[in-house]
C-alpha cells in the first residue's frame, strides 16, 4: 500500500498505437460522426419545420436523434483528437463527467426506444383510442421518464466509482472512460461495483428489451389477423425500422454489461462500443428515413411550415 500512487488522470490507450491505423481510423470515424451529425440533424430540422409531422411518432423520433447526437458526441471527438494529435491524457475528473453522460444519455436513448415500441403498439393493436391514449401529456411523461431515469441511473453508478480509491497504472485499454475499465484502476476491491453494474445496468436493459419485445409481439399478432396482405406488409413496414435499431443498440449493450471484467472481456468491449457509439447513431437517420413516407414526401414538396 505504501508504493500506491493516488491517479489524478487518466491515459486512454485507444483502439491502437500504429500509427497508419490510427490515421485510417480518423479519416473513417471523423466521416461517420459527419455522417451521424448531418442525418439526425437533418430529422431534427423537418420535424420542427413541418407541421404534418408533428405527431407522437416523430416526436419520440426527433428525442432519438438529439439523444443520438449528444451520445455519440461524449465520446468519439475526444477519441478523434486521440488518434489525431497522440494526446490521450485526461483528468480523473474529466473521465468521470465523461462516464456519467455516457451512461445518462445511452439508457436514456434504451428507454426512449421502449416508449417508442409502446406507441407502435397503441398505434397499431389501438388505432381508435390513438389520439386520446398518446396525447401531449403522455408523450411528454414518457419522454421525461426515459431522460430522467436515465439520469438517475447513470448518477448511481458515477457516484459509486467516484469513491473508489484509484491507483497506478493509469491506462486504461479504452478509447473512452466507462465504468469497468476504470474499475481495473482500483485500489480495493471492486467486486460490488461490478455486481451492481451487471445487475442495475443490465435489469434495466433487459427489462427495456423484453417490454420492447412484448410490444412487437401484440403488434405481431394484431398484423397476422389482417386479412389483406398489403394491409399486413405495411404495417409491418411500419415497425422493420425500428426492430433494426433494437437489435443493434439491445443486443451490444447487454453483451458489454452481463459480462465480468476481465482483460479479454475489455477488449472485446471496445469494439462493441465502437458498434452503439459510433455506427448505431449514423445509422439510426439512414434507418427512419430510407423507407420513411412520410419524411419523403416532406422533403420533396418542402412541407416546412409552423
Amino acid at each position: 500500500m505504501l508504493n500506491w500512487t493516488s491517479v489524478n488522470e487518466v491515459v486512454l490507450l485507444g483502439l491502437t498505437e500504429r500509427p497508419l491505423l490510427q490515421n485510417i481510423f480518423f479519416m473513417v470515424f471523423l466521416i461517420i460522426y459527419t455522417l451521424n451529425l448531418l442525418g439526425n440533424g437533418f430529422i431534427l430540422a423537418i420535424v420542427m419545420l413541418d407541421s404534418d409531422l408533428h405527431t407522437p411518432m416523430y416526436f419520440f423520433l426527433s428525442n432519438l436523434s438529439f439523444l443520438d447526437i449528444c451520445f455519440s458526441s461524449v465520446t468519439v471527438p475526444k477519441m478523434l483528437q486521440s488518434l489525431l494529435t497522440r494526446h490521450k491524457e485526461m483528468s480523473l475528473k474529466a473521465c468521470l463527467t465523461q462516464m456519467h453522460f455516457f451512461h445518462f444519455l445511452g439508457s436514456s436513448e434504451v428507454l426512449l426506444l421502449t416508449a417508442m415500441s409502446y406507441d407502435r403498439y397503441v398505434a397499431i393493436c389501438r388505432p381508435l383510442h390513438y389520439a386520446t391514449v398518446m396525447n401531449t401529456a403522455m408523450c411528454l411523461s414518457l419522454a421525461l421518464g426515459a431522460w430522467s431515469t436515465g439520469f438517475v441511473h447513470s448518477l448511481f453508478h458515477t457516484l459509486l466509482t467516484a469513491r473508489l480509491p484509484f491507483c497506478g497504472p493509469n491506462r486504461v485499454s479504452h478509447f473512452f472512460c466507462d465504468i469497468k475499465p476504470l474499475l481495473t484502476l482500483a485500489c480495493t476491491d471492486t467486486t460490488v461495483n461490478g455486481r451492481l453494474l451487471s445487475l442495475v445496468t443490465g435489469s434495466l436493459v433487459m427489462a427495456s428489451f423484453l417490454l420492447t419485445l412484448l410490444s412487437y409481439a401484440l403488434i405481431g399478432v394484431s398484423l397476422l389477423q389482417i386479412q389483406s396482405i398489403a394491409g399486413r406488409m405495411r404495417g409491418f413496414s411500419t415497425c422493420t425500422a425500428h426492430l433494426m435499431v433494437v437489435l443493434l443498440l439491445y443486443g451490444t449493450a447487454l453483451f458489454t454489461y452481463l459480462r465480468p471484467v476481465t482483460e479479454e472481456s475489455l477488449q472485446i468491449d471496445q469494439i462493441a462500443a465502437v458498434s452503439f457509439t459510433v455506427f448505431t447513431p449514423m445509422l439510426n437517420p439512414m434507418i427512419y428515413t430510407l423507407r420513411n413516407k412520410d419524411i419523403q414526401k416532406a422533403t420533396r414538396w418542402g412541407r416546412w411550415r409552423p
